[in-house]
């Protein structure tokens, strides 16, 4: 499976971006996918997942402000995100959990919020 992240950008806070992660290949042994981010200086951190069954999961500090989705016919998920803050500036990575038990990665999107 491979994951492509686009959609990052600079945005003033307050803002809202939508990130995109499509998934191309052998789409069918995906059992989840999700979105992680990494702050200079600061290790990689889960923002939110979604499981094939749709169920969703948030980190505390996004709740309520990130809305992850997904298109299955697409095989593509969405992360919203809204009211963003400058503590929301990372590289933002695409993950796919894979059937039995493998994971792969996307390559990173940037996101910089500025104050």
């Amino acid at each position: 499976v491979q994951l492509q992240a686009f959609g990052g950008g600079l945005v003033q806070a307050g803002g809202s971006l939508r990130l995109t992660c499509s998934a191309s290949g052998a789409t069918s042994s995906i059992k989840g996918m999700g979105w992680y981010r990494q702050a200079p200086g600061k290790e990689r951190e889960l923002v939110a997942t979604i499981t094939t069954r749709g169920d969703t999961n948030y980190a505390d500090s996004v709740e309520g402000r990130f809305t992850i989705s997904r298109d299955i016919v697409k095989n593509t998920v969405f992360l919203q995100m809204n009211d963003l803050a400058p503590e929301d500036t990372a590289v933002y990575y695409c993950h796919a959990i894979l059937w039995p038990d493998d994971d792969t990665w996307g390559q990173g999107t940037l996101v910089t919020v500025s104050s």
